[in-house]
């Protein structure tokens, strides 16, 4: 299964290749992840626990990166074992291009299943896939630059019945990675 995609994110380049080798920042983006350990040379361990059709499975696997241009371009492989439910691999090139309103991430995704989850058939596991990819990339987008507008618009119907005028700092929002490396 292959899938690509691209995102705008409203964060400087060098803020988004921080985030996306970060093991908190990706512990916190991939779905039903509940340890990542690790660092950029050595690659990252994972778990993540996660139901696909009927079969629900606790995946531990390995993360490695390759083909590093700092700041631009990586490509990030994995392969997670999850019993007797079977296993996934795959892999992502993610590049990143400066653009006036932050940075342009583009992303080209291929993954294999096996055992019990292959048997699922490949519709399913397709819209699986999908899923989570768009999943974890409205995560990350949300973690770098903050929430979407329309949840920074929302303090002011809810600042209508308060006189303190708290908007101006809720429209000054920023995701929880910006402010960490801020």
């Amino acid at each position: 299964m292959q899938m690509s995609d691209t995102r705008e994110i409203k964060a400087a380049p060098s803020e988004v290749w921080a985030a996306i080798l970060n093991p908190d920042v990706l512990k916190a983006c991939i779905p039903g992840c509940t340890e990542v350990t690790g660092n950029r040379d050595d690659g990252f361990e994972a778990t993540v626990t996660q139901k696909v059709g009927p079969v629900k499975a606790t995946f531990k696997g390995a993360v490695t990166l390759s083909l590093i241009t700092e700041g631009a371009a990586v490509t990030i492989s994995g392969e997670g074992k999850g019993g007797p439910a079977g296993f996934a691999k795959g892999g992502a090139v993610v590049q990143l291009e400066p653009i006036p309103e932050g940075t342009r991430l583009s992303y080209e995704v291929e993954a294999n299943v096996g055992g019990k989850l292959a048997q699922l058939g490949s519709r399913i596991i397709d819209g699986f896939a999908k899923k989570m990819a768009d999943e974890f990339f409205n995560r990350f987008q949300t973690a770098v630059e903050g929430p979407t507008e329309p949840e920074v618009l929302e303090p002011d119907v809810a600042a209508e019945g308060n006189d303190e005028g708290s908007d101006g700092a809720e429209g000054q929002k920023k995701g929880w990675f910006k402010r960490l490396i801020s």
